[in-house]
């Protein structure tokens, strides 16, 4: 057995550590075992506009705010509504980024420019990057990818995290250069199998030097959920760590800086129940036994978020299930005006034309016209169109000042592109922060105005 210096033994995989360290502070209660680390979901657009508990326990959650992928930018409509009804039920609500990027810069920087301006979670708050799609052969090339998206988080004011599998991880990435410029910043997820897991079981903890928070199920609950198990307390960021009691004396969080989304989550949860009308969103509480009509609450109500149907003195209808339930058995989480004004990062989308496209099949994707696409990207010509050519496909019409895309094709060169956008390549330099005008290399996205 090899003998370890005292030097070399506090370099050993820490998390091995805190699984010791955590193993001993589980307590003995008289309704089983109580958990010390905070537990949590991460969510997407498949889990609906309302962020929703998957336990009472749980403390966090990480939504999706969109990404970059194959087709080019998107964006997740139920981004900002997760995070201002996570805040409305004192969940500390965090970010990720869908990272389809490989090895190119010129995306990195696309995807960094476009998401951390529509950022709705507070200054301090984990920004991931999910980076487990997309890589390319060159294992250094991917990692500076992903170190720069990383710095560009930080240098926002945010805490930036990368998110992949551990099989992932070390056959496309440099994880080791990740950790000595970010250390504890590896969101990995492994799991045992795909039954339900309310509990991590740390037999099948991923061996990775600085794991902070280790996604351990995709099936968290029934009918399939995202768990994470947050072990160094990188959740609190951005938070106070404290629950105070708010103007309903309901639980809160306070954050370190504030968003359209935060504010609408404060302001239902400073909402007292009295006021609750049809069309507010409301959860059904963990604790709520009864109906009132009489008859036990089933579990799977419990926790879920429905819009209110109808009001009857200190009793709601609830719309979907049609069950009256008491304002005390239920929790705010968006009021009327909210439900019709909810926070907005951004309606715009875009699309990366591929081979085979025009405007109308484009349209016809998008469920709009090909005028319309001519009038969002300023175009004289609505016949000539390129693959890899980035088109906006909803928002605001393009002007001048708007910004176009160009991916570079073989025999390319500045002075080339330059002469089909009517620029210079000189200013195409400028544009794209060229060091060198002379290396730019097919696939290279570039911005031409």
């Amino acid at each position: 057995m090899k003998k370890f210096s005292i030097k070399e033994f506090s370099r050993l995989n820490y998390k091995w550590l805190l699984l010791l360290a955590s193993s001993l502070m589980l307590l003995s209660s008289s309704s089983g075992i109580a958990y010390a680390r905070s537990q949590g979901t991460d969510l997407s657009r498949y889990n609906g506009p309302t962020t929703t508990k998957a336990y009472p326990t749980d403390e966090f959650a990480i939504a999706q705010i969109g990404g970059y992928n194959q087709y080019g930018l998107y964006d997740q409509y139920t981004y900002p509504t997760q995070v201002s009804t996570g805040i409305a039920q004192a969940i500390r609500m965090h970010t990720y980024i869908w990272y389809e990027v490989g090895s190119d810069l010129n995306k990195a920087k696309i995807t960094m420019d476009y998401f951390l301006p529509k950022i709705q979670t507070p200054k301090g708050s984990l920004v991931a990057l999910d980076y487990e799609s997309g890589a390319s052969w060159d294992k250094t090339a991917n990692t500076n990818a992903i170190l720069y998206g990383m710095n560009r988080i930080k240098e926002a004011g945010y805490t930036p995290i990368y998110y992949s599998y551990k099989p992932y991880t070390l056959q496309h990435v440099d994880y080791k250069r990740i950790i000595q410029a970010y250390p504890k910043s590896l969101w990995i997820a492994a799991y045992k199998d795909y039954q339900v897991t309310p509990r991590p079981d740390y037999a099948y903890f991923p061996s990775l030097d600085d794991i902070s928070i280790w996604q351990f199920t995709s099936t968290y609950k029934a009918g399939g959920l995202d768990g994470n198990v947050d072990l160094l307390d990188m959740t609190k960021k951005g938070y106070d760590g404290k629950s105070t009691a708010s103007k309903t004396d309901a639980p809160k969080v306070n954050t370190n800086s504030s968003t359209s989304a935060i504010k609408q989550g404060q302001a239902a949860n400073n909402t007292p129940k009295s006021d609750i009308k049809a069309g507010y969103t409301v959860k059904v509480n963990f604790s709520a036994s009864s109906w009132s009509v009489g008859g036990a609450i089933p579990s799977w109500v419990k926790g879920k978020s429905y819009k209110v149907q109808e009001v009857s003195g200190n009793r709601v209808l609830l719309a979907g299930i049609l069950s009256w339930i008491d304002k005390s058995n239920v929790e705010i989480l968006q009021t009327a005006f909210q439900a019709q004004n909810p926070p907005t990062t951004s309606a715009t989308k875009y699309y990366r034309v591929q081979y085979g496209d025009n405007l109308s099949s484009i349209a016809a994707k998008f469920g709009t016209t090909w005028s319309n696409l001519q009038r969002l990207n300023g175009l004289s010509n609505p016949n000539w169109i390129y693959p890899g050519q980035t088109l906006k496909v909803t928002g605001g019409s393009s002007t001048a000042s708007s910004a176009s895309y160009y991916r570079v094709q073989y025999g390319d060169n500045l002075s080339s592109i330059a002469a089909k956008f009517g620029t210079t390549w000189s200013n195409l330099q400028r544009l794209n922060g060229l060091s060198n005008p002379n290396w730019i290399y097919p696939g290279q996205t570039l911005k031409v105005r």
